[in-house]
């Protein structure tokens, strides 16, 4: 490989982790201002619940048609059209000012950023070989915890001097800025060859009014249409049929839909829970329960990267025991986090869950890709990605009725029996693996 394609290779990733990184903080802003939204619309924790978890539900619905998409589609084009869209939705969610509005825009982005990750996370694969896989999207997912942190910290800090809205204007606009850069530098690589048996060329439909009446024209038009649904439901089934044979794909998804459960606890409901536990200011709320821990995954997944592709190159599974020990690893520092009544030990929990979960998100796609064929690779992140989410998605509304019953610290503390159970799936699946090989 040329000198230059290789460096280009790297700067794909950069581009990539600054799309991530708004990603990630348009999303996450919104948490950070739940006080001043349950204040100024009189919202329940469990309303409040719901706003998250709406996000959640349209991301986690549109994740297999987002896969099937970039398996066919123009990668660059999904990303960039979906920057561009979530972005405005993120500016429109500022004009907000009821409840229904709340949702429906926190909906609507959930849809714009569902085509993300599947189109990202193939772009990717094609850049980037098993030499470097894990390393290049452990680099990319730093952008997670970068755009958390920014999107927490800011909007509290913004949110307490300017009003809630401030925060979701900046994000929104420096989006659609970004997403008009990328349509200059950012480069479609070479999809796999297999990637075009999936979707064969077909002669376009010709309807020519003059030779026909309006009514034969309308026919053959649906039929086509018809034709073009039944291929699509096709393709479907025969993806998922193939991906979920393999019993990897089903414990990895399985993993997946608890960490992701585990970590919407704490990205939706860590600010408010220090805001009340500990009285802190909205801004140090905002910033606290989103920098310790996202800074510290950062650490860890670059960590988990790097010691995931020496792993893979001895060991049959090599990512996936660095994904359970970090999953193993984080379960006392979960616990810590809800049981403790001191805040410098509070600090330390957090930074342990979060170089742990490093370990974790690391390889959460990289694991999957080794397990998956390369035309499947989009469709494979799309699938897992929004099971993940929908299993995600429960967590907001589900902890915010539990807390009622038994406070938000019991909550939070026994999420890591949810850490626990899975690492110990996942080691299953190692074994299994390295036996059936």
């Amino acid at each position: 490989m040329a000198t230059s394609e290789r460096s280009y290779k790297w700067l794909v990733v950069a581009m990539l982790w600054f799309v991530c990184f708004f990603n990630y903080a348009d999303r996450q802003a919104i948490f950070s201002v739940f006080p001043l939204l349950k204040s100024e619309m009189g919202l329940s924790d469990v309303q409040l619940g719901i706003v998250g978890s709406s996000f959640m539900w349209v991301y986690a619905g549109f994740g297999p048609l987002a896969g099937l998409i970039g398996d066919r589609l123009r990668r660059k084009t999904l990303i960039i059209c979906g920057l561009i869209f979530w972005s405005l939705i993120t500016i429109a969610t500022a004009l907000s000012t009821k409840y229904s509005h709340l949702v429906i825009f926190r909906a609507l982005e959930g849809f714009g950023e569902a085509f993300y990750f599947p189109a990202s996370m193939s772009l990717l694969s094609d850049y980037h070989g098993t030499g470097t896989r894990s390393r290049a999207m452990a680099f990319h997912q730093s952008s997670v915890y970068a755009g958390t942190i920014a999107g927490g910290g800011i909007a509290g800090v913004m949110g307490q001097y300017y009003g809630w809205r401030s925060s979701f204007y900046l994000f929104g606009l420096c989006g659609v800025l970004y997403g008009f850069f990328l349509l200059l530098l950012l480069r479609e690589p070479t999809h796999s060859q297999a990637a075009a048996d999936i979707s064969p060329k077909e002669p376009r439909l010709k309807v020519n009014l003059k030779e026909g009446n309006v009514i034969a024209a309308l026919r053959k038009l649906f039929s086509h249409l018809m034709a073009r649904v039944r291929e699509l439901f096709s393709h479907l089934i025969a993806t998922v049929r193939e991906l979920f044979s393999h019993p990897m794909v089903r414990i990895l998804t399985s993993v997946f839909v608890g960490a992701n459960f585990v970590a919407m606890i704490f990205l939706t409901w860590m600010p408010s829970f220090l805001y009340r536990k500990f009285t802190m200011s909205l801004a140090m709320a905002g910033l606290s329960g989103t920098a310790y821990l996202q800074i510290a995954s950062v650490l860890g997944v670059m960590s988990g990267g790097i010691l995931a592709d020496r792993l893979a190159r001895r060991y049959r599974g090599g990512r996936m025991m660095a994904q359970a020990a970090g999953l193993l690893l984080g379960v006392p520092f979960i616990f810590i986090t809800g049981w403790t009544l001191s805040v410098p030990i509070l600090i330390l929990a957090l930074v342990g869950f979060g170089y742990f979960k490093g370990f974790y998100d690391a390889n959460i796609w990289a694991s999957l890709h080794d397990v998956v064929r390369p035309e499947r690779r989009a469709s494979a992140v799309g699938f897992m990605n929004s099971i993940g989410w929908l299993g995600g998605s429960i967590a907001p509304v589900a902890i915010a009725a539990a807390s009622e019953r038994y406070g938000m610290s019991a909550c939070i503390s026994a999420s890591s029996i949810i850490y626990l159970c899975i690492g110990l799936l996942l080691i299953y699946g190692i074994r299994r693996l390295s036996l059936s090989g």
